[in-house]
């Protein structure tokens, strides 16, 4: 639960942004909390939002409960924090809701208890939010804080890869490929690979390209593997390098050159 004084302050300013309510804190005394913060006077960051935090305000009930949660500025209290958590995740904030359904999971200043912890991050999730969405899929499918439940992972990947997000596109593709949450549809994890691939994700650039080479999902073309395969290759991706070198030894998808060869192995092996 510890957090930077670093992430702490970008963490505000954006949760500032996300909640519309910049214009107004930005002139009072939010800010003024936020500018002492940034010197490291945190008893005076305190004193300004404890109040505000007292009378229902948003960003600074989730400040408190991020400070006391990370011990930054106090001595550590989990459970203080999640008791300011909670208030602003009461008044429908993500984040908050993300970060208690956390807390429950993980047992942090609250007893831990997977049922509300999944509560939570279902409200998190109904909120048209990208990265909750994602991060929701990710917890799901390791089962970390939530036990875990492939088909509630591709649920949230879903939601997120459908309004276009490469990552959450190509964690779908590899939901179809190993057959969790779904049937094993190697047509489908294509697909949704080429959509991640098309955005310029590297590892989905890759696995498509290894998906034409062994014709797994679409027709077998070792021109076009070698084409997503250089793609992955040319943003450093270290696999698809040394494929890639491979694929110029053997002269599959490329005329055979050993020279270029050996460039993309020492690429790899650097």
């Amino acid at each position: 639960m510890r957090k930077s004084r670093g992430t702490l302050k970008s963490g505000l300013l954006a949760l500032a942004l996300s909640l519309g309510l910049v214009a107004q804190a930005l002139a009072g005394p939010f800010e003024d909390g936020l500018i002492a913060f940034q010197r490291a006077d945190y008893d005076t960051a305190l004193r300004l939002w404890r109040p505000m935090a007292e009378q229902g305000d948003i960003p600074s009930q989730y400040t408190l409960g991020l400070m006391y949660s990370g011990g930054i500025g106090v001595s550590q209290d989990l459970a203080e924090g999640a008791k300011w958590i909670r208030k602003a995740a009461e008044q429908g904030v993500a984040e908050a809701q993300h970060l208690l359904g956390t807390m429950y999971g993980a047992g942090q200043g609250v007893q831990q208890d997977h049922v509300e912890a999944d509560k939570w991050f279902t409200r998190a999730g109904n909120q048209k939010s990208i990265d909750t969405w994602i991060k929701l899929g990710f917890m799901y499918a390791e089962g970390k804080d939530v036990p875990q439940d492939y088909a509630e992972a591709i649920k949230w990947y879903r939601k997120a890869a459908d309004l276009g997000d490469s990552t959450a596109q190509y964690a779908t593709g590899n939901m179809y490929f190993e057959a969790k949450g779904v049937p094993k549809d190697y047509s489908e994890a294509a697909k949704w690979y080429h959509k991640a691939a098309d955005q310029g994700h590297a590892t989905a650039q890759y696995v498509l390209g290894i998906a034409y080479i062994g014709g797994k999902g679409v027709s077998q073309d070792y021109v076009e593997g070698a084409k997503w395969v250089r793609k992955a290759a040319d943003q450093g991706h270290v696999d698809a390098q040394f494929l890639l070198g491979r694929m110029y030894i053997e002269g599959k998808g490329v005329s055979r050159d050993l020279a270029e060869a050996d460039i993309w192995l020492r690429k790899a092996n650097k």
